[in-house]
């Protein structure tokens, strides 16, 4: 199987199977940042946001104008958000408080958008 179209599966299924729980349990995402201010949460997540990130660009860093952009930019803002939740872990708990859940759930609806789009990429549910 091509890389780009397993990435796109597993991306795909993430961003809606990550949705849908948040969506349904919307106190999971306060929750989640009530946890990223204990410091051991925090960087076992940004070890674990930048060995995703890393791998999907190892595996997958192509620039090509079309959807497989798309992973290659899920694979740096991995890797972005993971180092910079380990660099600068306080800045980031400080962040955290000026984001609300209706912020977080716009951009969740966003990202369940990629998804869709990426999984309609891989499966070609939607012929182009």
């Amino acid at each position: 199987m091509d890389a780009s179209i397993f990435l796109a599966k597993f991306w795909g299924w993430y961003l809606i199977i990550f949705f849908f729980i948040l969506s349904f349990n919307p106190n999971r995402i306060k929750q989640i940042f009530e946890d990223l201010k204990d410091q051991k949460f925090l960087i076992i997540t940004s070890f674990i946001a930048i060995i995703v990130g890393l791998l999907t660009i190892l595996f997958h860093n192509v620039w090509e104008p079309n959807w497989k952009f798309l992973i290659t930019a899920i694979g740096w803002i991995s890797l972005g958000a993971g180092l910079v939740l380990f660099i600068f872990p306080k800045g980031t708990a400080k962040w955290l408080e000026f984001i609300n859940v209706k912020l977080v759930q716009v951009l969740y609806v966003l990202l369940f958008l990629t998804g869709v789009f990426l999984l309609n990429a891989a499966y070609n549910l939607v012929p182009s």
